[in-house]
């Protein structure tokens, strides 16, 4: 029963931290709408783990991997934003 209280609090305490990590840059970008330091396809490969992330805590057998979900639920909908702001940025505004 206690290994499953750490792993549950580890668990959480990552989902935080990544989330607290990820999302001060993701609301400057939003913001400030300046994508000028961000590479596309590295950015795009993170918003892609974040969503397999986000599926595997989702599809997890006999229940949700809650802190895994969530986390990746937030970063991969940021990412989308922010790749979104990238692509206008890079390819439509002129």
């Amino acid at each position: 029963m206690e290994q499953t209280v750490f792993y549950e609090m580890c668990g959480w305490a990552a989902s935080i931290c990544m989330i607290l990590g990820y999302l001060p840059q993701a609301i400057h970008t939003i913001r400030t709408r300046e994508t000028d330091g961000i590479a596309l396809p590295t950015f795009l490969m993170m918003g892609i783990g974040a969503f397999c992330f986000m599926l595997q805590g989702l599809l997890h057998k006999p229940e949700i991997i809650w802190a895994l979900f969530l986390t990746n639920l937030v970063t991969s909908t940021c990412s989308c934003i922010i790749f979104g702001i990238k692509i206008y940025n890079d390819y439509f505004r002129k």
